[in-house]
């Protein structure tokens, strides 16, 4: 990776130090959506719901089923039925409380974000190999403007971070609600219908995004 994209990229130790959170542990309806994050999605739901069951179930069985009933075989055969099921809408429940609205759009453009970074990565790769041609000035415009939709990104994970935590400091503290939205604007490449030119509206339509989410924020305090 070139020395310019190094370091551009938000990584999952990045995230979770910005929101507070695992990003891991925020359900976000756009991963439904594709196929391999939502079946890898309720494959990890189903291991921790597999994990859990035993458990509770042997600690009904112990110090429920067994002081108030007996051994019960129907009372042990409702009890495997009902747990799993129970743990899986509990978990449910905690997923939807833990993941606000908020948070979920921010890190769906940081997943936006990050791929308009390997496209790049993938372009030099390209062109080293001799295949491609691409404008180095172009390039240069793209990098900036990612390196300002960063510090969008990051200012706006902290933002609703303090906000779930303090909303008076938003208050107090207005400049964490301003982008870079304007300055992106003014960046303009050579061909807008080049690659450079596909990614720089990417990084634009991220921005954009972005302040969306700021302006949300911003009317919550």
């Amino acid at each position: 990776m070139q020395p310019d994209l190094q370091g551009l990229e938000i990584s999952p130790g990045e995230l979770r130090h910005l929101s507070g959170v695992d990003p891991t542990e925020v359900f976000r309806p756009a991963i439904l959506h594709k196929a391999k994050e939502r079946w890898s999605f309720f494959f990890q739901e189903c291991l921790l719901s597999l994990a859990l069951t035993p458990i509770i179930i042997g600690l009904l069985h112990v110090f429920v089923i067994l002081p108030l009933i007996g051994g019960s075989l129907p009372a042990t055969l409702i009890t495997l039925v009902l747990v799993p099921i129970i743990v899986i809408a509990a978990r449910w429940f905690w997923l939807q409380r833990n993941s606000p609205a908020a948070l979920c759009c921010l890190l769906d453009e940081v997943d936006r974000y990050n791929a308009v970074i390997k496209a790049i990565h993938i372009n030099d790769q390209l062109e080293a190999a001799g295949t491609t041609e691409m404008s180095i000035s172009d390039r240069q415009k793209v990098i900036e403007a990612l390196t300002l939709t960063r510090e969008d990104l990051v200012k706006a994970l902290r933002a609703e971070r303090i906000l779930r935590d303090n909303k008076n400091f938003l208050v107090r503290n207005p400049e964490l609600l301003v982008t870079n939205l304007r300055t992106l604007q003014t960046l303009q490449v050579q061909d807008r219908a080049s690659e450079y030119g596909r990614l720089l509206n990417e990084a634009l339509q991220i921005a954009t995004g972005v302040q969306e989410e700021m302006a949300k924020l911003q009317n919550k305090r």
